[in-house]
């Protein structure tokens, strides 16, 4: 069977988001059924929701908790009966290639996505392949006199351009959407930071690597992100003041890290292999002009 549609995405969420936009164009009557039929939840088993789709109601009063959910006007899926749907917004790597996977059953191909960085926004767009042209939805009048010139308009294009070369690649019938979306990445950078900034209000003692209480509070809260997150990745640094021996300050910078990770992973059972402790020392100062400030304390959370 020859692709009918091809998705250029710019992230990967955004991607998978035109998957699914792609078929409702080739099944302008498909309804919420008919969606979580063509791609079950079994697609995206790690997206931290229940189901793939939900009506745009059902998918705000969940948002309220966590938002999971595409649920902005111009990310929803409109269907031919009215209704509103969103599309979880949480796809990894295998998630992904599964989606991919299932469009294709339906001649959808996709090019590989642009990856987007901090801050920057994401999209998709359509392209119609091998002379595709998509049904028109049902219960729209059929104008007999318009098709008829439309097909003498036809001719005559095909009339003046039978003897131009053939174009090789495919070219775009028509542009169905290109949405600007803001990157869901942002919302675990914002949200990481703060407990960042909590955690390391929380002073270790000096010269010791136990966690205290207001600590434990903070990565309890990194633990929620994390398990609503399940893709998530983090690199935690630990850092010190460039007061004292240098390698004692290393061993310490790598226990107070290794301290954090522990408490995720036997306290909040957070998977190991999602987490990484590392130790800088004094090496990367935040206020080199006073090394022995208390500011050099401190740890930073990478996103992996």
């Amino acid at each position: 069977m020859a692709n009918k549609i091809r998705v250029f995405g710019k992230a990967q969420n955004r991607t998978a988001l035109g998957i699914v936009q792609a078929y409702v164009v080739m099944y302008p009557q498909a309804t919420l059924e008919d969606l979580r039929k063509a791609f079950p939840n079994s697609v995206n088993p790690d997206k931290g929701v229940k189901e793939n789709f939900l009506p745009l109601d059902e998918a705000l009063g969940f948002n309220q908790k966590m938002s999971l959910y595409f649920a902005k006007d111009d990310e929803l899926i409109h269907l031919a009966d009215g209704s509103k749907i969103a599309l979880g917004q949480v796809w990894s790597k295998p998630s992904f290639e599964r989606i991919v996977q299932q469009g294709a059953l339906y001649g959808i191909e996709v090019a590989e996505f642009e990856k987007t960085m901090k801050g920057e926004k994401g999209g998709y767009r359509l392209e119609y392949l091998n002379g595709y042209v998509p049904p028109r939805p049902a219960g729209k009048k059929s104008l007999t006199w318009l098709w008829i010139l439309l097909g003498v308009v036809v001719l005559g294009v095909i009339a003046y351009f039978l003897f131009k070369p053939k174009e090789s690649e495919p070219v775009v019938v028509e542009k169905i959407v290109e949405k600007e979306v803001v990157v869901r990445d942002t919302v675990y950078v914002q949200q990481i930071e703060a407990i960042e900034t909590s955690f390391n209000a929380a002073q270790f003692e000096k010269g010791k690597s136990d966690l205290n209480d207001d600590a434990k509070l903070a990565l309890h809260d990194l633990a929620k992100i994390l398990t609503a997150n399940p893709e998530l990745r983090l690199r935690i640094a630990g850092h010190t003041s460039a007061e004292g021996d240098a390698a004692a300050n290393q061993k310490l910078s790598e226990d107070r890290a290794k301290a954090a990770v522990d408490f995720l992973v036997n306290k909040e059972g957070i998977d190991a292999s999602r987490l990484e402790a590392v130790g800088l020392g004094s090496t990367q100062l935040k206020d080199s002009a006073a090394p022995t400030s208390d500011v050099n304390r401190r740890t930073e959370f990478e996103i992996l």
